[in-house]
């Protein structure tokens, strides 16, 4: 099996360039690769890479994730997160190769309670979640196979993340400001990339579970409470850590205007996915301590 990854530098792509090696040759592209284009923003180079490796299983870890800005350039956020995996989507239907995607849950609103399962309705907030679902959209009318997976608050040890700067700034601060009114599961990178490499194998012997569906750790927590958590374990991981932090207060979401509006309820139901595939998705706690057990 030859497997095209782009996107191979990001958190989820680094991941990624683990989970599936185990599955046959990986080709890892990021944006600055070369002389093979891995960039979204040239797709008509990309295509030309598509066709001269001629993969059995493109996976798609690359997009437009910067929500803020992605308001004030909405063009760029639509060429990498819509055209382009469009583009990928009708290139791995002329090969009748696997096409992986993932996507976010900023394609809903974030009204209500309830966890939205895969029928919920949707309707994004930002662009960013806009052109997500758009790029979802084209994936799903090309007639591809493929393989979308909805996740949100993810997280790695390599790059920048939530609680690297939480830990950041309760070394800097006696007093932080939180957000208590967004609900969701902060869900590892690792995780992600092999719920995707067993997805892969499970679907070249089970075609009839390809498909659209929600990926997150189970549980869910507020950011405030997020932040309470990445603190405490970092004292009892690491006693000599000098935190300044007396106290995290709890604000909402109102405290901190941002370009982009944030949905409040980014719950997800992943019972197609855990049933479908023969699996159980572990509580965000257990990779968040082993995310702060490897940073620490």
């Amino acid at each position: 099996m030859k497997i095209l990854l782009l996107g191979s530098h990001g958190q989820l792509g680094w991941e990624l360039q683990r989970s599936l090696s185990v599955l046959g040759e990986v080709v890892p592209l990021h944006r600055g690769s070369a002389p093979l284009c891995g960039d979204l923003s040239q797709p008509e180079a990309l295509v030309q890479t598509v066709r001269s490796i001629r993969p059995d299983v493109i996976v798609n870890a690359a997009a437009h994730t910067a929500v803020d800005k992605a308001e004030s350039e909405a063009e760029l956020a639509r060429l990498l997160n819509a055209t382009t995996p469009g583009v990928l989507a009708q290139e791995a239907k002329a090969l009748d190769a696997l096409l992986v995607h993932y996507s976010t849950d900023y394609v809903f609103d974030g009204s209500g309670e309830a966890p939205r399962d895969e029928q919920a309705p949707t309707a994004p907030l930002s662009v960013y979640g806009k052109t997500k679902l758009e790029g979802e959209q084209l994936i799903q009318a090309s007639g591809c196979r493929h393989l979308l997976f909805r996740t949100s608050w993810v997280y790695a040890a390599r790059g920048g993340n939530f609680a690297k700067t939480m830990l950041r700034l309760a070394q800097e601060r006696e007093q932080l400001s939180v957000i208590n009114d967004q609900f969701g599961a902060p869900t590892g990178a690792d995780l992600l990339a092999d719920v995707t490499a067993h997805a892969i194998r499970h679907v070249a012997q089970h075609p009839q579970h390809l498909g659209l569906y929600h990926c997150v750790a189970a549980g869910e927590t507020t950011w405030h409470a997020y932040a309470q958590y990445v603190i405490e374990r970092a004292r009892q991981l690491q006693p000599d850590l000098a935190l300044k932090v007396q106290a995290v207060e709890p604000v909402p979401t109102s405290a901190f205007p941002t370009p982009a509006k944030r949905p409040h309820n980014s719950r997800l139901n992943t019972q197609k996915l855990q049933q479908n595939f023969g699996l159980q998705l572990p509580l965000w706690q257990q990779g968040v301590q082993r995310m702060l057990q490897e940073i620490l």
